[in-house]
């Protein structure tokens, strides 16, 4: 298994979910309880992924590359689910080419792995919110969610019959957990380590 396979997996039940929508629905809606619309935060997500592939591409250790992405304000939805097409298929690329001892900066070192268990976190939470904004019943696949708990919640709490989407949910302030009130405020740890010498 490649290191971008996730991130492939992970942008295809977005699309799946979103792509059938973007006549139907109101994309000006806010996205479940974000405060951008559905389309500002496809949009958001479509920087992030890029982010992620500039991050490992050009290896920097001490910040983000100063780079933003900007989505023109007069395109729709599903030019827009384009550019997150665009920008999952190039982090998915960077990461199929990064060798296993990259390291590149997110708060610090982090591996290959680890972007790519933020890409798909980044992918799977924006489309929860982006469906919600819409009205769409959607909940991010099993086995994913398991993948981004494992690289970057590892002390989620590990609540009796809970989906592991319910806890990846409640570890980023989406949702309530099994009585356990909605969190305020979190964070993800996806360094590792110190830097290769």
């Amino acid at each position: 298994m490649r290191n971008g396979d996730a991130v492939r997996t992970a942008l295809e039940a977005s699309l799946r979910a979103l792509t059938p929508h973007t006549e139907d629905r109101d994309w000006g809606a806010p996205a479940g309880l974000l405060e951008w619309s559905c389309r500002d935060t496809a949009a958001h997500l479509a920087h992030d992924l890029l982010a992620y592939a500039g991050q490992l591409a050009a290896r920097p250790t001490d910040r983000y590359l100063p780079l933003d992405l900007t989505v023109r304000p007069d395109t729709g939805p599903a030019q827009v689910l384009t550019v997150v097409t665009a920008a999952g298929r190039l982090l998915a690329t960077a990461l199929d080419a990064a060798p296993p001892e990259l390291r590149a900066y997110h708060h610090g070192p982090c591996d290959p792995p680890g972007f790519a268990a933020m890409g798909v976190a980044e992918t799977l939470l924006h489309t929860h919110d982006i469906a919600r904004g819409l009205g769409l019943p959607w909940q991010p696949p099993v086995d994913l969610c398991v993948l981004v708990l494992d690289r970057l919640f590892p002390h989620a709490p590990d609540e009796p019959g809970a989906a592991p989407a319910d806890v990846l949910l409640w570890c980023t302030g989406r949702g309530e957990l099994n009585g356990r009130p909605r969190k305020s405020s979190w964070n993800w740890r996806a360094a590792v380590g110190e830097w290769p010498a």
